[in-house]
């Protein structure tokens, strides 16, 4: 999990105020009436972006009255800890950056049905087919890229090119962080084990190895490499600031329903052991419905709203342009991801 610059949580709360101002007095559960849960308190084990979701946490309390206590970490870290902790969890809900976090609780058994009138705020290609959880926001994979290093012509097809040894010494990721892995996880999905293994090992002998995402993006910036496989928001975020580390650089999307075009989902569930059943759906449906939505547009994270029909950031192109391949967000398997990295040598 990332945390967001000052200025970037600073905005945030400005457009928490702002929302907050749209939506007063309307109800923003979808099981019940909202002052009916005045007084209760929920906790979010949260992995999304902490200033992100402190201000849905704080939007929501304002609306309903509801406490919500957040207990932040990344994916990986609060998967694996919900699964350990099973039924004896004190989690209420559980939000993440990506989709494998969730598919790995969800595979525990640990979820509860998502109330049907939240699952209606978000479209179908924006959350599982098993309606145990949803998305609650997106981001895409691109290629950022030195234009000084690489031209236009010189840009990988797909992802897959990246295994081609001319590719050796020239382009960057971040293996280690759960934002690459639920790439892979999505190239499995596409590909297969077999293809997928290929890939990781051609990936071990060409790719340079930086720690996060932010300093891929660095790195191609000062041209230490020439282009880096990353998310779409870290480079908006600092192209909407200063662009000290992103002005050197631009971003290309892979498109054409490729690997590297991947969308990935992040979501939110309630947990089945959870004893707080309406305040904790009350807080999902408030996430994915249009105040909630409203508070990720206007921020300053720079993820894509996935329901409500809120718009995206006008400085990202629409979703709908990405031509990003279909996966079912719930197939993605983080296990067999790791296992075949590990086989690879990459983590």
């Amino acid at each position: 999990m990332k945390r967001l610059p000052v200025i970037v949580a600073v905005s945030l709360a400005v457009a928490f105020a702002l929302s907050a101002c749209a939506v007063s007095g309307s109800t923003p559960t979808a099981s019940g009436d909202s002052t009916s849960l005045a007084g209760s308190s929920i906790t979010v084990y949260n992995a999304q972006h902490e200033e992100l979701t402190q201000a849905w946490a704080d939007a929501f309390t304002a609306q309903t009255g509801v406490t919500v206590t957040l207990r932040n970490g990344d994916d990986s870290e609060l998967s694996n800890q919900l699964v350990a902790e099973g039924a004896a969890s004190p989690a209420d809900v559980f939000l993440t950056e990506n989709s494998p976090a969730m598919s790995l609780v969800e595979n525990a058994g640990l979820f509860a049905d998502v109330d049907a009138s939240t699952l209606a705020q978000v479209p179908g290609d924006y959350r599982p087919s098993t309606a145990k959880w949803t998305g609650i926001a997106a981001r895409s994979t691109v290629l950022v890229y030195n234009p000084s290093l690489l031209t236009e012509g010189d840009l990988p097809a797909s992802l897959s090119d990246l295994a081609d040894p001319a590719w050796k010494g020239r382009w960057a990721a971040s293996p280690g962080g759960a934002d690459f892995q639920a790439i892979v996880s999505a190239y499995l999905d596409l590909k297969g084990s077999d293809q997928t293994l290929a890939w990781l090992e051609a990936m071990k002998s060409n790719y340079v190895d930086y720690k996060g995402n932010s300093t891929v993006m660095k790195a191609v910036n000062a041209g230490q490499v020439p282009a880096g496989v990353i998310y779409h928001y870290y480079w908006a975020i600092d192209q909407a600031g200063t662009k000290e580390n992103s002005g050197n650089t631009k971003l290309y999307y892979f498109k054409n329903q490729d690997p590297g075009a991947f969308v990935s989902i992040s979501g939110g569930g309630v947990l089945a052991s959870s004893k707080k059943q309406a305040a904790a759906q009350a807080f999902l449906a408030f996430i994915t419905g249009a105040a909630g939505q409203t508070i990720l547009q206007t921020g300053a994270s720079y993820e894509y709203p996935v329901a409500s029909d809120v718009t995206p950031n006008p400085a990202l192109p629409p979703l709908d342009t990405l031509d990003a391949p279909t996966i079912d967000p719930s197939t993605l398997n983080s296990t067999e991801v790791t296992d075949l990295m590990t086989q690879a040598g990459l983590i």
